[in-house]
């Protein structure tokens, strides 16, 4: 499944009831225990349901920022950056190495990661361009963004 491949990329370690999903077209949804009842009234029609996981385009998968939070809550790659590269960040720039304060998981070249504020929030993931325990050029682009919290607004902005 699409959500599940797309979790383990960050080598995190979360559960994913794959009888709590629904899937609408492309998008994915998380029903909880209590609502499993409702998965078999889901009509073919329905708008949403339950937690939103995310949508294939492309045959790619674009997770929701639930998602991004739930495997962020869990034992996963991720880094911690300052404020100012929580803010270059969030505005779609990529993560060089001197603003990252903490790297969690592999830290290794090709891996994805998360990227968290100094509140442990989660402002999006990208993907880890060197090995970060043996880079030496703070300088250097660390992580390359792929998606952010600004990207809606972004969006948005070219919008009438």
């Amino acid at each position: 499944m699409q959500v599940v491949k797309f979790v383990n990329k960050f080598r995190a370690r979360i559960f994913l009831n794959e009888d709590l999903m629904v899937k609408k077209e492309n998008r994915y949804f998380l029903l909880n225990k209590k609502h499993k009842k409702l998965k078999g009234l889901i009509t073919k029609d329905f708008f949403y349901a339950g937690l939103y996981l995310g949508k294939v385009r492309n045959k790619r998968f674009f997770p929701s920022f639930n998602l991004l939070k739930m495997i962020a809550e869990k034992r996963s790659n991720k880094v911690i950056v300052d404020k100012k590269t929580e803010w270059l960040f969030i505005c779609g720039r990529d993560v060089f190495k001197r603003g990252i304060i903490k790297v969690v998981g592999s830290g290794r070249k090709g891996d994805y990661t998360l990227v968290l504020n100094t509140h442990r929030e989660c402002l999006g993931f990208g993907r880890i361009l060197h090995d970060l325990n043996k880079m030496e050029d703070k300088d250097a682009v660390a992580v390359k963004n792929v998606l952010d919290i600004g990207d809606f607004l972004r969006r948005e902005k070219g919008q009438p």
